[in-house]
């Protein structure tokens, strides 16, 4: 798989890419933006907590997905989200995977 971008052979992103297999550690997402900065792609980087997910974050999302070539997104770590006690409500790797299930995401990480 082109560590660029999670597409089929055609450079569309694939249907048959599972979310969990688009979270990245930030080692894998160091090594996949080097790669496409090698090959004079624009990468773009959002980063939040994104517990509840809410209409804001996906247009947010959307439009910094027009901003490059690739997007990728990386999440507050659970020891860090400080919003009250039950909070974050969903951990860290769902948080991820849920973000990663956005087809114009091209890689997540924590």
């Amino acid at each position: 798989m082109d560590l660029n971008r999670a597409s089929d052979e055609s450079g569309e992103p694939s249907q048959h890419v599972i979310a969990r297999d688009r979270v990245k550690s930030l080692p894998e997402l160091a090594e996949i933006s080097r790669q496409a900065r090698a090959e004079n792609k624009k990468v773009v980087l959002a980063h939040g907590v994104f517990d509840l997910l809410h209409l804001g974050h996906v247009r947010h999302l959307e439009a910094a997905r027009k901003l490059g070539d690739i997007l990728i997104v990386t999440v507050t770590a659970d020891k860090y989200v400080r919003k009250g006690p039950g909070r974050p409500v969903f951990p860290q790797g769902i948080r991820a995977e849920m973000l990663a299930a956005l087809g114009y995401i091209d890689w997540t990480g924590i």
